[in-house]
């Protein structure tokens, strides 16, 4: 089973977390792609790649990898949650693969929850990396 792993990409921290989850999720059997080490960290490459824009190039490299795999993971933990990431999973929702999100972080949107928009795209929201490693293992 190949998960997508949609994500922040903006800091050291949320490139560290982000290796952290894909590492984690790689020593229990499932393979990933990891968009900041598969696609590319936009903001640290050429502004050309094999002939494109680096936009164009990222953009078509991540919407290959959402074909491909099987299973779309949200880290939502931040303020708010990615914009490239919302467009990834209203592409996973759409295409019926199932969609996952985790969240450690304890601020949310309004009253505790998330944007529903969002809450109702995922079919479960795991607390923990045990709590989503047994949902993916039951998939």
């Amino acid at each position: 089973m190949k998960i997508y792993i949609a994500a922040p990409l903006y800091c050291e921290q949320e490139l560290e977390y982000n290796l952290k989850i894909d590492t984690f999720l790689r020593e229990n059997g499932y393979d990933t792609y990891l968009p900041q080490r598969d696609g590319g960290v936009q903001s640290q490459m050429p502004e050309i790649i094999e002939g494109m824009p680096k936009s164009e190039y990222v953009f078509k490299k991540d919407l290959e990898a959402m074909q491909e795999s099987d299973v779309f993971l949200f880290l939502l933990d931040g303020r708010v949650p990615d914009e490239g990431a919302c467009v990834a999973l209203g592409y996973f929702y759409a295409s019926g693969k199932p969609c996952v999100g985790l969240k450690t972080d304890s601020r949310s949107l309004v009253a505790g929850e998330d944007n529903l928009m969002i809450k109702m795209a995922l079919k479960k929201i795991c607390r923990s990396k045990e709590e989503l490693l047994n949902y993916l293992n039951n998939l």
